[in-house]
């Protein structure tokens, strides 16, 4: 939903009515993750993807058809090889789309969350895609941390249950589609609750205003992350060096680090590469991220004799095993990398497939489905 929202606010503003499809489940080797979302725009165009081209034209019909009865549709896609290859989901993977009409009567509350996303808050929506009442399909619950909830999904056992589960997929970042009673009992199945979670983005933390760091804060920001370079010396930590950062800090590396961890502002989707592979650097700011309770991922450039004196180093200043054992180093997976472009390459190539628990081997030598379900890590 991200992606599309500024289109999608485009025309909700001007007052159109707008067919959304959106990926609520997905099994086996589905292209798109949950959340995914196409809108067929009053223009009769399309805009997003919801399997990355294999159903959209289905998808794209069934659009223009619930905008014309104004009643939302759950649909599965790709029930069987032969089925999925019947609509384009030539892959055998399973998706579970739902789609609905979205305008300004229906969907009241969208300015207001596309104001707290492009703000930064966070926001989860909760939307009910399937009950035994039909009446009840496509009712909405607005969740925001530290907030009361807006709307109502047909009760308040359901309203309760839904604002603390979409809490903690809030935190997580992670979107999901949830089962419940119908009237939002634990124990019980009749009612499925598809929840986005619009979290802050990410962050990547990039110490070491080096060539290199100007390439991984580029890929950072094509994957989405907030990048933040550090580094110690202004003559090189400045904005004209690294345009892809969000923000260019001129300051230690450790003592940033601790305070932006003491202010809160370091989670569990946090990574960080430490680029400068000098030791008066280094060291400090690995005694700090290696402590932290929870990140995703620390990094650390250099060759292997660098990366042997890094761990003495860092030894001798009191470090636990368990807690350099952390720590990703030398940084990046054996691509064979040689340039900057290439190093930020095979630095997100760790970082990614240590999110989705990959082995960071050739697809072509492996077995079994390529996409993992759930996020391990960022």
């Amino acid at each position: 939903m991200r992606d599309v929202l500024p289109q999608l606010l485009d025309w909700w503003s001007a007052g159109e009515s707008i067919g959304v499809g959106t990926v609520v489940a997905t099994f086996r080797s589905a292209p798109r993750p949950p959340g995914a979302s196409m809108l067929v725009g009053p223009d009769g165009s399309a805009v997003g993807s919801v399997s990355g081209g294999c159903v959209e034209g289905a998808v794209y019909e069934l659009a223009q058809e619930v905008v014309t009865s104004g009643v939302p549709v759950l649909q599965r896609y790709g029930v069987s090889d032969d089925d999925a290859f019947a609509v384009g989901l030539t892959c055998g993977g399973i998706l579970d789309v739902y789609v609905e009409t979205i305008n300004q009567e229906t969907f009241p509350q969208l300015g207001d969350i596309a104001a707290d996303i492009e703000a930064g808050r966070p926001v989860a929506l909760g939307t009910v895609i399937e009950h035994p009442d039909p009446a009840r399909v496509g009712r909405r619950l607005i969740i925001r941390p530290d907030a009361a909830t807006v709307g109502s999904l047909g009760s308040s056992r359901a309203d309760d249950a839904v604002h603390d589960d979409a809490l903690g997929l809030l935190a997580a970042g992670a979107n999901a589609t949830l089962t419940y009673g119908p009237d939002g009992e634990r124990r019980g199945e009749g009612m499925r609750v598809f929840i986005w979670s619009f979290a802050p983005r990410p962050r990547m933390l990039v110490f070491g205003a080096i060539d290199f760091a100007a390439a991984v804060a580029k890929v950072g920001s094509f994957l989405g992350y907030r990048v933040t370079v550090c580094d110690a010396r202004p003559v090189f930590a400045t904005r004209s060096r690294f345009p892809d950062a969000d923000e260019v800090v001129v300051d230690w590396p450790h003592r940033y680090l601790a305070a932006e961890a003491a202010a809160g502002r370091i989670d569990p989707r946090t990574v960080m590469t430490v680029l400068t592979h000098d030791p008066k650097f280094d060291v400090p700011l690995l005694e700090v991220a290696l402590r932290l309770p929870q990140v995703a991922y620390v990094g650390a450039m250099g060759s292997r004799r660098t990366h042997e004196d890094r761990l003495a180093r860092l030894r001798e200043a009191g470090l636990e095993d368990s807690e350099i054992a952390r720590l990703s180093s030398p940084i990046g997976l054996d691509l064979g990398a040689r340039t900057p472009e290439e190093t930020a390459v095979s630095i997100a190539a760790e970082i990614i497939a240590g999110r989705w628990g990959g082995s960071g081997q050739p697809l072509a030598t492996g077995h079994g489905r390529i996409h993992r379900a759930h996020p391990t890590g960022v």
